[in-house]
């Protein structure tokens, strides 16, 4: 380099002074300029700040973008492991409240906060997530806090915005009493009963206070005690009273006889 060279002339007194400091200024000037070239080379090399899969594109090759502009380049979604948000109406979050301070739940069930997910196609996610928060702010809109759990993803099922149903564990009725949404009427003030059958064979009626639906059956929350035998059949054909011959109720029948198995449907009185 032409300082360099200029350095051993200096020495034999071939060149001045001021010549070498000009070429020494001019070198010094051009390692500045290359390192900035290398810094602003480093910057259009963009790196995503988590693992997952990236997205679609936003810009095209050679397109000029810049700090803080609005529309991102891409979007980077990590899968394993994925967060659900879950809404929970403020309706139930009170009445879960209310169940836990009247002490009809157990809180202390060490697999609570426990979640499982129903898939769109009604199957279900065979791994178990964990609730990690309840959000404090309720969506007006929807008057709904959301729930948030984690779930392993290994092999990347749940994608963002998919749709799923959660069953999350908060606590459990240990004298929880469920019958058969089939097995409950309403009188003309829509006032909820059931037909049982007592010790002797004979019908009664019983009013109720449901709770609410768990799947196709009602939580009852008064009105029936263990043990007692509910009518979920034949109910048209008896009346308060009347002696009954009892014949233990299988669901499964029921549900192969609607689907057109010939095998005889179980009734829980005749």
């Amino acid at each position: 380099m032409r300082a360099d060279r200029y350095k051993e002339a200096l020495a034999d007194k071939a060149v001045s002074q001021q010549d070498f400091d000009d070429a020494d200024a001019a070198l010094k000037q051009a390692e500045a300029e290359l390192e900035t070239a290398r810094i602003n080379l480093n910057y259009t090399r963009v790196v995503s700040p988590i693992s997952g899969r990236i997205g679609k594109s936003t810009v095209t090759d050679g397109a000029i973008v810049t700090a803080y502009q609005p529309v991102a380049l891409a979007t980077v979604q990590q899968l394993d492991p994925i967060y659900v948000d879950v809404p929970q109406s403020t309706t139930e979050l009170l009445r879960l409240k209310h169940r836990l301070e009247d002490s009809r739940l157990n809180h202390s069930d060490a697999n609570l906060d426990k979640v499982r997910l129903i898939l769109d196609d009604g199957t279900q996610y065979p791994l178990e997530g964990t609730l990690q928060f309840r959000d404090v702010s309720v969506d007006p809109t929807t008057g709904s806090v959301i729930l948030r759990a984690i779930f392993p993803n290994p092999d990347g099922v749940l994608l963002p915005g998919m749709f799923v149903r959660a069953v999350v564990k908060e606590g459990v009725d240990d004298q929880a009493i469920l019958v058969p949404q089939q097995a409950v009427s309403r009188n003309p003030k829509g006032s909820p009963l059931t037909l049982v059958v007592d010790a002797e064979g004979k019908v009664g009626l019983r009013m109720l206070t449901l709770d609410r639906a768990i799947g196709d059956q009602w939580l009852v929350s008064s009105g029936l005690a263990p043990g007692d035998r509910v009518i979920v059949e034949g109910v048209q054909k008896v009346r308060p009273g009347a002696a009954v011959k009892v014949v233990p109720f299988d669901a499964s029948r029921k549900q192969e006889a609607e689907s057109g198995n010939k095998s005889q449907p179980a009734t829980s009185s005749k």
